[in-house]
């Protein structure tokens, strides 16, 4: 059984950092493609970032380029998003999700499985 577990989240000030992990079993990691969502309040869920199997290739939505950093540990089964020069723009929840493979460029849909997300709030 798959199950994402995500942590680090919390409250932060404007320009500040946080990450949050991702903790993945009942899978090898590396086989899986891993990316990251949010989901603002009354808003669609949203891809953040994305990275392939061995770290070789990653991508990013345009907000968040250059601020944020997606790596993996797959010795650890563990995935991170290092989130630098926060804004209250980036208040959401945010997911983990997980598929075999693929491209990075998948929407939500394709990803057949998913963390229950931790809460980012920035504060201005």
């Amino acid at each position: 059984q798959v199950q994402l577990a995500e942590s680090g989240g919390g409250v932060v000030q404007a320009g500040g950092s946080l990450r949050v992990s991702c903790a993945a079993s009942g899978l090898t990691l590396s086989s899986y493609s891993m990316a990251w969502f949010r989901q603002a309040p009354g808003k669609e869920r949203e891809f953040v970032a994305a990275i392939n199997w061995n770290s070789d290739t990653t991508h990013y939505t345009d907000s968040v380029e250059g601020r944020f950093t997606i790596s993996r540990d797959n010795a650890q089964n563990t995935v991170y998003l290092q989130m630098n020069s926060l804004k209250p723009d980036d208040t959401a929840v945010y997911y983990c999700a997980a598929r075999r493979y693929g491209d990075l460029y998948a929407p939500a849909s394709i990803y057949p499985y998913w963390g229950q997300g931790t809460q980012v709030t920035v504060s201005s």
